[in-house]
């Protein structure tokens, strides 16, 4: 594919910007990143919003009963005309008021956006599924820890395009099966994530593949925004006080950030949420970034949540400015405190979410003991993929089963220990 094929499909782009230089690119001039700052000079999607406009309005949103993402086409890098979009239902995940969460933390105003229900199971499909479409039927490819891979295989799937996948060894053996059920060429790399990345884009440039990597491909971003742009509109187009977001390479804050940008440029809503990036401690180069100058700098990522475990993080510069933007912050978390809180928000919600999904529930936890967010804000946790995918990881934190024997002796067992055997739902705090 060259960078002239892409252009019939980004009618609403004004320009492109280098979030390291500031030069304007047009869509015509470049595919992925900046040619002069290189792979970290990941661009910027600016739209033409006076175009915009007419195409997109809280009247026409309400009037529109499709569900998925494609609701929001108006802001997205695709044209009106091009129609092979991936069957799969993407997006219009539920915003849960979780009463029983809210009592457990007295909470009265928090919400948890559920993206486990997306058809891969994580957020992730949110990104690939824009790539697949500007892919215009050739092969795609990307470097993954498991979501991003496991999304970009199973709309590969659905549209029969050929799918190549680079992951580290580590990855988890579930994230594995499911790029291999779904027919990808899986590529297992004797190295980190940053090592699977770099070959991903070598292999693409050698051979021509559409590349899906992320904080690489700049309409990745504009894929994942709509979680943001669904987060308002579910809330009634009333911004919330503050969103938790589990972040690794960066992305998936930036495009929250964007979402709600596109909202407020177009007056669709009055002000803009404050954004808190969560991390793990085993890998929390934005955090440190945060902290310090601002400047992304790589860090060896050591994490159970593997979601998140990025020692260089790609979108890195654009998350800081984001977030900066928003007047967030950023924290991070143990996994001791990730695994806790992953059990502790499954029994209080039934959402089970893989660790670095439960990110943002262990930093709302750790951000409530330091005072620094107040139980009367309105709050949304982002949840970003299931823990389905991520088995092994709680295996120690889930509990046990009780073993009994089968008929009249197994029963009296379940008589004599009843209280034993009640649900351990807990109303105080671990």
């Amino acid at each position: 594919m060259t960078p002239a094929d892409h252009t019939n499909h980004t009618s609403h782009i004004h320009h492109l910007q280098c979030v390291l230089c500031g030069t304007n690119y047009t869509p015509a001039d470049v595919l992925y990143c900046c040619p002069s700052c290189g792979p970290l000079g990941v661009l910027a999607v600016h739209y033409d919003y006076e175009q915009i406009t007419p195409h997109i309005s809280r009247a026409q949103l309400a009037a529109d009963h499709n569900p998925t993402l494609w609701r929001y086409r108006a802001l997205l890098p695709i044209s009106y005309s091009h129609l092979d979009v991936p069957p799969l239902a993407i997006g219009g995940t539920p915003l849960y008021p979780v009463k029983r969460l809210r009592d457990y933390l007295g909470m009265s105003k928090l919400w948890l956006k559920d993206d486990t229900r997306n058809p891969s199971a994580s957020l992730k499909d949110r990104a690939s599924i824009i790539a697949v479409v500007l892919a215009q039927g050739n092969t795609v490819a990307c470097a993954s820890t498991g979501n991003a891979a496991s999304s970009l295989a199973v709309q590969a799937a659905s549209l029969g395009l050929p799918c190549y996948i680079f992951v580290p060894q580590n990855a988890p053996r579930a994230k594995i099966i499911q790029l291999l059920m779904c027919g990808a060429t899986v590529f297992s790399v004797d190295g980190s994530y940053d090592d699977a990345f770099d070959l991903c884009i070598e292999a693409c440039n050698t051979f021509g593949w559409y590349n899906r990597n992320t904080g690489y491909n700049p309409y990745l971003v504009e894929g994942k925004k709509t979680v943001g742009l669904e987060i308002a509109e579910q809330l009634g187009w009333q911004a919330p006080d503050t969103i938790l977001v589990p972040t690794g390479d960066g992305c998936i804050i930036s495009g929250v950030y964007r979402g709600f940008e596109d909202l407020y440029r177009l007056g669709m809503i009055e002000r803009l949420p404050r954004l808190i990036a969560v991390q793990a401690e085993g890998s929390p180069a934005i955090v440190r970034a945060l902290e310090s100058d601002g400047v992304v700098r790589p860090y060896p990522a050591n994490t159970v949540a593997d979601g998140i475990s990025v020692g260089l993080p790609r979108n890195g510069a654009m998350a800081v400015r984001h977030i900066r933007a928003s007047n967030g912050f950023g924290i991070t978390v143990s996994d001791a405190e990730i695994l806790l809180a992953e059990k502790n928000l499954a029994m209080h919600t039934g959402v089970f979410a893989e660790p670095s999904g439960a990110a943002s529930y262990a930093g709302l936890l750790r951000l409530l003991d330091h005072g620094r967010i107040a139980r009367d804000e309105r709050v949304v946790l982002l949840v970003t993929g299931s823990g389905l995918k991520s088995i092994d990881a709680v295996v120690h934190t889930a509990g046990s089963v009780i073993p009994i024997a089968k008929g009249p002796e197994g029963m009296n067992i379940v008589s004599k220990n009843i209280a034993l055997l009640a649900p351990p739902i807990q109303n105080e705090k671990f």
